[in-house]
């Protein structure tokens, strides 16, 4: 079933895939695709103020999944052109999500893409469970640590992308608080 989400973007989610796909060579694993999706989402939030494709987050036992993405990944599609447009750009076999497509990247702002170049030069070299051990680290995860471990999923807050680890801070996501109090005046904003 497809998830309505006032402001989710479906072109991008789709590009976002396809490019995280592409830049692995035409194929990715699907967690490790969700996690950088994560990553870079958290990332564009903090520095501009805004994320990139406006999903719903839920933490989960493996870590953060875009919700509405994921579906899009499996094929859980209710409208034809939705459907059509996924299927033209990505397709999923097994765990690997494969690009079909080249990555249309007139649906993303000049921010957006810097900032999944950015995540993927800093994440590549992670595999998929890498990943998810890393994005245990983060508050917004880790305030559902203890739900999580017997299954289930919780939804997590943006606001939370804004808090810092308390171990192991990567320079990534290491912004000045100054600078990372404007961003969240302006996500508020705009919410």
């Amino acid at each position: 079933m497809s998830i309505s989400i006032l402001g989710f973007d479906f072109k991008k989610a789709t590009q976002a895939l396809n490019f995280f796909a592409t830049k692995e060579g035409g194929k990715i694993n699907k967690m490790k695709v969700l996690k950088l999706i994560w990553l870079s989402e958290r990332l564009h939030l903090r520095i501009y103020g805004r994320p990139i494709v406006n999903d719903v987050y839920f933490a989960m036992k493996l870590g953060p999944v875009p919700s509405v993405t994921k579906n899009i990944v499996e094929g859980v599609l209710e409208e034809e052109w939705e459907i059509i447009y996924r299927n033209t750009h990505l397709s999923l076999e097994g765990l690997v999500v494969f690009s079909k497509a080249f990555v249309q990247e007139n649906v993303f702002s000049k921010t957006d893409i810097d900032v999944m170049n950015k995540v993927y030069s800093d994440f590549h070299k992670y595999d998929q469970f890498e990943l998810s051990d890393i994005s245990h680290k983060y508050p917004e995860w880790k305030k559902f640590q203890s739900l999580v471990e017997n299954g289930g999923r919780y939804q997590m807050n943006y606001a939370d992308f804004f808090l810092n680890p308390t171990e192991d801070n990567d320079t990534i996501f290491n912004q000045e608080e100054e600078f990372l109090s404007d961003s969240q005046e302006y996500f508020k904003g705009i919410c």
